[in-house]
């Protein structure tokens, strides 16, 4: 036993020398205390037990407080009962092209934006939807941030301070202040409410929830997640919204932040159907006398490209111009409306921008586009042979077919070369289909005569001769002027390409393809008149170029 207990007592001692003996040869390198102030951390999967406030609808034409919202563009008001943004009206926008049309109301009671700070304590009131804040002043323009302040019983400070830039952009300060003894674990969030969202929109366009986390584009259509009810997400920074085909109401947090928690809801409150977008920032632990501070940037704006590329470059909002529904052909479309929106500040029509950009086109196609009709030419010198081969032959197809291939071959010719121009401007017309269509540049821009608007259809009716017969047809007979010349310049083009000699009887293909420009014309009356446009000057530059080639090559009319 003597020896059992000396041998411990020396494993003892040995373990303390090695312990201060290391300590001395290699010293801790101690830290200071964190101030008082300072924030900490708490594990970022907590967020998912911070208790977020439910939504509340607003009552039929509540009244109350408001702070107004006074701008160039901007117009409208913040509600002290809750610090509800839910009056935003764009002065620069009309509903309609009627000259005494109102302006785009945005942000309404069904249709609104809360701030919250959740908390992770049990016994902390905090700010809620019938919270009553105070406004140092009542008017927020670019030039004047206002503060509003609210305190809980228990002492702490709420503190919110919003500030609004020229466009579109207002920046949410959250400030908590804690002067009690006990450290609180707090979380701020943003949610965007929706109520019965109207049931609109096309295949063409996104309408509904929109954001970016982690760095790639997460959209869902209302109808979806009517089905699935809820959509979240973690990530590292982004932003997440809810989007029109021409405005969009959206949140960006802090972009360096990992374990943000987001959201898109759908409940069924009180028999309407809610759609909430909803973003979580991970706890913060404020300690004894600290202060916890958030900064949020809330957009409510148009979609347009210069004023949403400008906040992703100067802000930092991660692949903010993904609001901007640029379809599969990000890469053409985009640079399309870069081109455009600098035509039509250089000549101050929209319409012209269009036909301009069309010619641009036709030039830097001119040498793919001059092949193919040198192809079509000579083609069309061969036909009086290929109907030689073809009589000569008519019963052995096999031989007809090699003989045709022979003579293409002397004469230097390829059949497929014609076809070549088409898959190239495939994408080139759906990207430009895309940038008619979506963008916000484009909306109510007027071009010459009766065309108000370049995303609209053209309004003329050929078919009433212009309303002047008001008699009741079918809404796909209903079309203007420009679908009509786009089908006659069609049918032109179509005359020239096709070979004169070959019986369309013969040939089923060709027999359908001459109905193409009548389809076509019926097909596009119903899409926007700035499509059309550029698609009639698009055939007229075309049967130019071909009528030229076709008199180089002595082709007969």
């Amino acid at each position: 036993m003597k020896n059992e207990n000396k041998g411990i007592l020396t494993a003892v001692l040995l373990s303390l020398v090695v312990i201060f003996g290391m300590e001395l040869l290699f010293p801790t390198q101690k830290q200071a205390p964190a101030p008082a102030t300072s924030v900490q951390p708490i594990s970022v999967e907590t967020v998912d037990t911070v208790a977020v406030p439910e939504v509340v609808l607003p009552a039929e034409e509540e009244e109350g407080p408001i702070v107004s919202i006074q701008s160039d563009t901007l117009s409208g008001s913040i509600r002290l009962k809750g610090a509800r943004f839910d009056n935003l009206v764009f002065s620069k926008y009309k509903e309609t092209t009627a000259a005494d049309s109102p302006d785009v109301s945005f942000l309404t009671s069904r249709f609104f934006a809360d701030f919250s700070v959740a908390v992770s304590n049990k016994g902390i009131d905090i700010p809620t939807a019938e919270t009553i804040w105070t406004a140092n002043q009542t008017v927020l323009t670019p030039e004047q941030p206002i503060t509003l302040k609210w305190q809980n019983e228990q002492g702490f400070v709420f503190e919110r301070t919003i500030a609004l830039d020229e466009e579109y952009m207002f920046t949410i300060t959250d400030r908590v202040t804690n002067p009690t003894e006990q450290a609180v674990s707090f979380a701020f969030g943003g949610v965007i409410t929706r109520i019965d969202p109207p049931e609109k929109g096309t295949a063409t366009v996104h309408e509904g929830f929109v954001g970016v986390m982690n760095e790639t584009l997460e959209e869902e259509k209302y109808a979806v997640l009517k089905d699935d009810r809820e959509k979240s997400f973690k990530t590292t920074g982004g932003w997440i919204g809810q989007t029109d085909k021409y405005w969009l109401a959206a949140m960006a947090f802090n972009q360096q932040t990992a374990g943000v928690k987001a959201d898109y809801l759908y409940r069924d409150i009180q028999g309407k159907n809610v759609f909430q977008t909803r973003f979580v920032m991970p706890p913060l632990l404020l300690n004894k006398g600290g202060v916890q501070e958030n900064k949020t940037f809330f957009f409510a704006g148009p979609k347009e490209l210069k004023i949403i590329t400008d906040y992703m470059d100067r802000l930092g909002i991660e692949k903010f111009d993904l609001a901007i529904d640029f379809g599969w052909y990000y890469f053409l479309t985009k640079p399309f409306l870069y081109i455009l929106g600098w035509l039509n500040q250089l000549v101050g029509n929209m319409g012209i921008a269009i036909l301009i950009f069309a010619t641009l086109l036709r030039i830097l196609l001119l040498p793919i586009a001059g092949k193919s009709f040198e192809s079509m030419a000579k083609m069309r010198k061969l036909q009086p042979k290929i109907q030689e081969i073809q009589e000569r032959f008519k019963h052995d197809k096999l031989r007809q077919n090699q003989e045709t291939m022979a003579l293409y071959k002397k004469a230097q010719v390829n059949p497929a070369a014609g076809c070549l121009p088409l898959f190239i401007q495939i994408p080139v017309f759906f990207s430009l289909y895309k940038v008619l269509s979506v963008s916000i540049e484009m909306r109510q821009a007027p071009f010459f005569g009766w065309i108000h608007d370049l995303s609209a259809p053209d309004p003329s009716s050929v078919f009433t001769l212009f309303g002047y017969l008001p008699w009741p047809i079918p809404g796909i007979l209903n079309i203007g002027v420009w679908p009509v010349l786009m089908g006659l310049t069609m049918y032109l083009q179509q005359k020239m390409s096709s070979p004169s000699t070959v019986n369309a009887q013969e040939n089923p293909a060709l027999s359908a393809m001459k109905w193409m420009p009548l389809i076509f014309m019926f097909m596009m009356g119903h899409f926007a008149s700035g499509l059309v446009i550029y698609w009639t000057w698009s055939n007229i530059l075309s049967i130019a170029q071909q009528r030229y080639v076709m008199h180089k090559y002595g082709v007969d009319k």
